[in-house]
């Protein structure tokens, strides 16, 4: 957590008190929510309007797309330097033994 400092209209912060005990946690929750409403209408603006390369990787179709890649470079990924991890739901990546 960083402590950050906001300045807001008197009569909002006297609403949120209204609502919410703890100021902070209400910013908190407000500033998460506008995030994802934000990031949200990003993802529908570029569905609305892909990239141009986006179009020309759909006509192609994914095996022209693919047909370049021989499948047998294996320096592209070192295996020994990742980590297994597996997705929990309300936790995220979480780090697993193998």
């Amino acid at each position: 957590m960083k402590r950050v400092t906001v300045t807001l209209p008197e009569e909002l912060v006297s609403e949120i008190d209204r609502w919410e005990a703890n100021r902070s946690r209400f910013v908190l929750v407000a500033a998460e929510r506008e995030l994802e409403a934000r990031r949200q209408e990003a993802l529908e603006l570029s569905l609305n309007d892909p990239h141009a390369e986006s179009f020309q990787v759909a006509e192609a179709g994914i095996e022209d797309w693919d047909s370049g890649w021989t499948g047998d470079d294996e320096s592209l990924v070192d295996e020994s330097a990742g980590r297994s991890v597996r997705w929990v739901p309300d936790e995220g990546w979480v780090e697993v033994d193998e």
